[in-house]
């Protein structure tokens, strides 16, 4: 799937997953480049608020091999144009795609057998490491880790 920036946030095609399967390959990249998965949704306020963190991210690293990809799991009929209202509210510019697969219990182990589906959640991951947090970030503290991985 590819997303079309032209310059407006309420432009972004946001893919809709609503089976793990199809969203899997997000997880699986093996290059020079670190990914930034976070799990979040509009209705969650700890993700709300962290929020601009990975905002302040993909601005201060667009120049590096950073990838950041903002994983809704917003549901329900109006879930696209829910996060396409927040995306245009908050000025998002990453990535983001909707992960509406009711069966969480059958995919979250496959993410990490250490996420306990709560959100925030975020996958830090690249050809060497891989980590989930159930956390929520300040910026000092997701830079940090950043760091570690891009050196």
């Amino acid at each position: 799937m590819i997303l079309l920036f032209s310059g407006s946030v309420q432009a972004q095609n946001i893919p809709v997953y609503e089976d793990f399967e199809e969203y899997q390959f997000l997880l699986e990249k093996n290059n020079d480049t670190t990914y930034v998965i976070n799990y979040w949704a509009t209705y969650c306020a700890p993700c709300v608020k962290e929020m601009p963190v990975f905002r302040k991210l993909e601005k201060n690293y667009n120049d590096q091999p950073v990838k950041i990809i903002l994983t809704s799991l917003d549901f329900g009929s109006n879930a696209t144009e829910r996060v396409r209202s927040f995306m245009k509210k908050h000025n998002i510019l990453s990535e983001v795609v909707i992960l509406d697969d009711p069966k969480s219990n059958s995919w979250i182990d496959k993410v990490s057998p250490r996420w306990s589906g709560a959100l925030p959640a975020t996958l830090i991951y690249n050809k060497n490491s891989r980590a989930l947090y159930e956390q929520t970030f300040t910026y000092s503290e997701l830079e940090k880790i950043i760091q570690s991985k891009i050196q």
